[in-house]
């Protein structure tokens, strides 16, 4: 299929072009008065000034008594003046200071007579103790000036000025239309086909947060007069309009066409990865953005020309999000036709940052939940090397990725658990893991881009696990090996059994799937291989690779294979059946340097607890 993008263009360009035009149609924000005792967190569209003075009368501001200053002149410790019931009047903090009387004695330092009359031992000064009209606030002062966030004190300086309605930047409304035949409402249990549109849930969170309104249409199938019906609804109802998975120039992709057709389409491509497909129009002053069908690409889309839309019509300018110097733990390979936006994870590893990317392509949404920063990659550079210092922009506070536990190697379900464990305990440490193989764990610390790394890793010639990998690996020392979890190996089939396997030779009579080169399970693969005699080349899917073990459940559950080698927790998580092979140990790596770190004993301190032994037992296939 041939993809007409109009564009390529570098994306300061196309986003300088569209906000361009935008200004030219006279895309700005609108006003509306709303009572200021709601008005926390908005913008003001003009300057506000008092009405009234703060306070407009002159208060107490003590409980005690209000006098005439001058009736108390020459009170002292050795002469008190007496005041009698008609030089003084009783008053509580707030009230108004009654006439002819100028300041306030503290009901402390006042000594009351059975007849009425009140002792004082020091002389009162003018307007002592007296809040006087206009000491906060004066009548025709400004409060707050214009395109201003009211913060709650601002919003409580507004009532004391007397200012019960302030005029705001109106939200902008942005509409949001699914488009789709496969798309359908989120549920439980979809049929095949059938994909759970989420899009809109993230994007009216996004929305949110760039402070604006969002409106979700129903899911529009892909008709091109029904979406064009819609988006011209959308375009008089909204002061902007998303229209979801129809911009990649495909068959059903009509949204370009109908903005043309509408209005004018400023943009159709943009020279990123993942967000090529975008697509910039206006229809009528209405901003009309085409968005990728890929979650990912989306997100880079609305961070990088959506986020500044919003700015534009608030009239704020553009801060760029904290960034942070870090170590790139491993390669990134790019093309130098676009500008690509790389998620990572971030840890301190010693006294540096380490920046190590999420595997995941533009489909795959938990490599943003997982992200603790982007690293963009120029348009012109085709890679940045391991070991490089890079700028990442963070997603997450920098306090909470320096309480980061970094656990890389291989996958297991009981690294989520501990993870969780951590989360439910009283401490700050969260526990950052990246499913890089156990001999990615090894190149990990080898390099200094982790704390510790989880693997299993067998010895053909001994059967022994780890022991011998860190001789070879680690010659002079630098890291402990910490024993953790014996689990059973072996093949995952479909329920039943159907093809009959009996153990790992019967490999042969089914589709395969296999874990990634460098994993500890696919070397354990390849020496069963070898021990079988068998020949690679004659098994179904022997090249198919996945990274987790539960990924090879599910694509077994769903019938991409017939069988794989995994884990008896990821067979039972998925129902399948399960023939055992070995029993293998699951280690853990230590860096020397990291050993004592708080952060790893915390990690240890679990590995021993009763809460860890409960839920591999409740898992399945375990043991300590």
């Amino acid at each position: 299929m041939k993809h007409n993008y109009l564009d390529n263009m570098p994306l300061n360009e196309a986003r300088e072009k569209y906000l361009s035009l935008l200004s030219e149609k006279g895309f700005g924000y609108k006003t509306e008065e709303i009572p200021s005792a709601e008005a926390y967190g908005r913008i003001t569209a003009a300057a506000v000034y008092a009405g009234i003075c703060s306070p407009h009368y002159n208060a107490s501001s003590m409980d005690g008594i209000a006098v005439l200053s001058e009736d108390t002149y020459g009170a002292s410790e050795r002469e008190p003046v007496r005041l009698f019931a008609d030089k003084f009047d009783s008053v509580d903090t707030g009230d108004p200071v009654p006439s002819g009387r100028d300041a306030v004695i503290m009901v402390e330092d006042v000594i009351f007579s059975e007849d009425g009359s009140a002792m004082i031992y020091a002389p009162a000064r003018p307007f002592m103790n007296v809040r006087q009209i206009g000491e906060d606030i004066c009548m025709g002062d400004m409060i707050v000036p214009s395109f201003t966030r009211l913060t709650p004190y601002l919003a409580g300086a507004l009532l004391a000025g007397g200012r019960t309605v302030v005029s705001v930047i109106k939200k902008p409304l942005f509409g949001i239309i699914p488009t789709g035949d496969e798309i359908v409402s989120p549920c439980a249990s979809p049929g095949k086909g059938e994909i759970i549109e989420f899009n809109s849930t993230v994007f009216s969170g996004m929305l949110s947060e760039f402070d604006c309104d969002s409106k979700v249409y129903p899911i529009t199938p892909d008709k091109k007069e029904l979406i064009s019906e819609t988006v011209s609804t959308a375009v008089k109802e909204c002061d902007a309009v998303l229209v979801l998975a129809g911009s990649s120039a495909g068959r059903d992709d009509y949204t370009s066409t109908i903005i043309q057709s509408l209005g004018t389409v400023a943009v159709h491509g943009i020279a990123v990865k993942p967000g090529k497909p975008a697509v910039l129009g206006v229809i009528g002053d209405v901003p009309v953005i085409g968005l990728p069908g890929y979650p990912v690409s989306a997100i880079v889309i609305m961070n990088e020309i959506v986020k500044y839309v919003s700015e534009l019509y608030y009239k704020t300018e553009h801060k760029n999000a904290p960034a942070v110097e870090a170590r790139l733990g491993r390669r990134i390979v790019s093309s130098l036709k676009y500008e690509e936006f790389v998620r990572v994870t971030l840890g301190k590893v010693g006294s540096s940052l380490v920046a190590v990317p999420i595997s995941g392509g533009a489909g795959v949404i938990t490599s943003f939940t997982k992200a603790d920063a982007v690293v963009r990659v120029p348009q012109d550079l085709e890679g940045i090397d391991a070991g490089s210092t890079v700028r990442a922009e963070l997603l997450r506070d920098i306090s909470h990725i320096e309480r980061a536990l970094i656990v890389t190697g291989s996958h297991d379900p009981v690294i989520d658990e501990i993870a969780d464990i951590l989360k439910r305990s009283s401490c700050d440490v969260s526990l950052t893991s990246s499913h890089v193989g156990s001999m990615g764990a090894v190149s990990a610390l080898k390099t200094g881009c982790s704390h510790m790394g989880a693997v299993h890793l067998l010895d053909e010639r001994t059967g022994e696990y780890n022991e011998s990998y860190i001789k070879k690996y680690f010659p002079d020392g630098g890291v402990r090996l910490i024993k953790g979890i014996k689990r059973i190996q072996g093949l995952m089939v479909q329920k039943g059994n159907p093809l009959g396997i009996k153990d790992f030779s019967d490999i042969v009579k089914g589709r395969y799937i296999n874990r990634q080169n460098g994993s500890g399970t696919r070397i354990l693969c390849e020496y069963l291989v070898k021990k079988h005699s068998l020949d690679r080349d004659s098994i179904k899917g022997y090249y198919n690779e996945e990274f987790t073990h539960t990924a090879v459940a599910a694509g077994i559950k769903n019938g991409n294979a017939d069988m794989g080698l995994g884990i008896y927790s990821a067979a039972k998580m998925y129902d399948l059946d399960f023939i055992p092979v070995c029993s293998e140990e699951y280690d853990f790596i230590i860096s020397e340097d990291a050993f004592f770190d708080e952060k790893v004993q915390l990690f240890l301190e679990i590995l021993k607890s009763d809460e860890f032994r409960r839920r591999i037992e409740a898992l399945g296939g375990y043991s300590l």
